[in-house]
């Protein structure tokens, strides 16, 4: 009589392959480690831009005590951006980080913890991106001249 074999599991489920049917499989694909840099990335470009184009609103104005008011407007389009995409990848982290039924800590060696690892780690990061761009804000907000 031949032994009744046990259907193998799939290694990339979270839990270890038990109960997990085939819609809730983890692809690499959405476990990337590119969305750890997302919240970093839009703040770097957020300041880089601001302080462009604070430099070249500056450099092309015909007196060191002309007003940024003009300029201001368009930054403060710039952050509103930066600040809603940086919510919104955050807001991607928090989804990766709640997927599946898994309890903290997530240190397993499985795909779903390295899943909600990086989802937790994302929104973090993009925690503190929002801050830096509030930062960066801050001081379009402050300064009143190019002096």
């Amino acid at each position: 009589m031949p032994a009744s074999r046990t259907p193998p599991q799939h290694p990339d489920t979270s839990e270890g392959g038990v109960g997990m049917s085939t819609h809730e499989l983890l692809h690499e694909r959405r476990a990337s480690v590119w969305m750890l840099v997302t919240g970093p990335t839009v703040w770097a470009v957020h300041f880089l831009a601001c302080y462009l184009i604070g430099a070249v609103w500056c450099a092309k104005a015909a007196s060191p005590a002309a007003p940024l008011d003009g300029v201001r407007i368009v930054l403060g389009g710039i952050t509103i951006v930066a600040l809603l995409l940086i919510a919104w990848f955050g807001w991607r982290g928090l989804r990766q980080h709640r997927f599946g039924t898994a309890t903290l800590p997530h240190d397993a060696a499985t795909a779903g913890d390295r899943h909600r690892f990086l989802g937790f780690a994302t929104l973090l990061l993009c925690g503190l991106s929002f801050v830096a761009v509030l930062y960066s804000a801050f001081v379009i907000a402050i300064i009143g001249t190019c002096r």
